[in-house]
């Protein structure tokens, strides 16, 4: 399996940016379709975005799409999430995962997770 690492978060006002990275160690980062998710206090972990082992193929949910950008680099062993027009409702841990691209929007089926980074968007 694959270990992955997050990175980038932080606190940050209302309307701002922040770009998480997400580094993967091993040289089977690019067999892998990887993930975004994200668990705000008290709340079950949620799907964010995916994206495919060549990152031609993405997909975000619907709370997210037009302020979010998945991208990877499989040159880098790293996946991103670029996090523009933030609101407080974004508050979050913030995980990376890896698995395959039809299955990995369930947690169930998520193959190698990070550990998280928290992002906090103040109002």
């Amino acid at each position: 399996q694959v270990q992955l690492v997050e990175s980038g978060g932080g606190l940050v006002q209302a309307g701002g940016s922040l770009r998480l990275s997400c580094a993967a160690s091993g040289r089977t980062f690019s067999s892998y379709a990887m993930a975004w998710f994200r668990q705000a206090p008290g709340k079950e972990r949620d799907f964010v975005a995916r994206i495919s082992r060549d990152g031609g193929i993405t997909y975000y949910t619907d709370s997210v799409k037009g302020r979010f950008t998945i991208s990877r680099d499989n040159a880098k062993n790293t996946v991103y999430l670029q996090m523009n027009s933030l609101q407080p409702e974004d508050t979050a841990v913030y995980y990376c995962a890896a698995g395959n691209y039809y299955t990995i929007s369930t947690m169930t089926r998520v193959q190698s997770w990070g550990q998280g980074t928290q992002v906090t968007v103040s109002s």
